[in-house]
């Protein structure tokens, strides 16, 4: 199946509802880069859950190893700014588990 989107909120000083995108290890997720956007990960869950942004771009014709991070039980961590000629124009996001929840936010 194809990857979940995670729409991009755009914060505003009126304030904007706060959603978050559950995480989906089967298929997985992708987040529409512009290179000024922040995603959100929090582990709802009881044991620590693996989150990982995968570059784009190749060095002498060869994959780069994604970026990795396991998260402990009930964390809340922010990630990014993602350059889009390291990480493209569409963000791909993988996810260990469904306890990991998703917020993108442009900046």
């Amino acid at each position: 199946m194809a990857r979940t989107l995670v729409p991009v909120l755009t914060a505003a000083r009126t304030g904007v509802a706060f959603t978050s995108t559950t995480g989906d290890a089967t298929n997985n997720h992708y987040v529409v880069n512009s290179g000024s956007v922040v995603i959100i990960v929090e582990n709802a869950g009881a044991s620590a859950r693996i989150v990982t942004f995968l570059v784009a771009r190749k060095v002498d014709g060869l994959s780069v190893t994604p970026r990795t991070k396991s998260l402990p039980a009930g964390a809340k961590e922010i990630f990014g700014p993602f350059d889009p000629q390291e990480y493209g124009g569409k963000l791909l996001v993988d996810v260990a588990h469904a306890d990991l929840k998703l917020t993108a936010i442009a900046i």
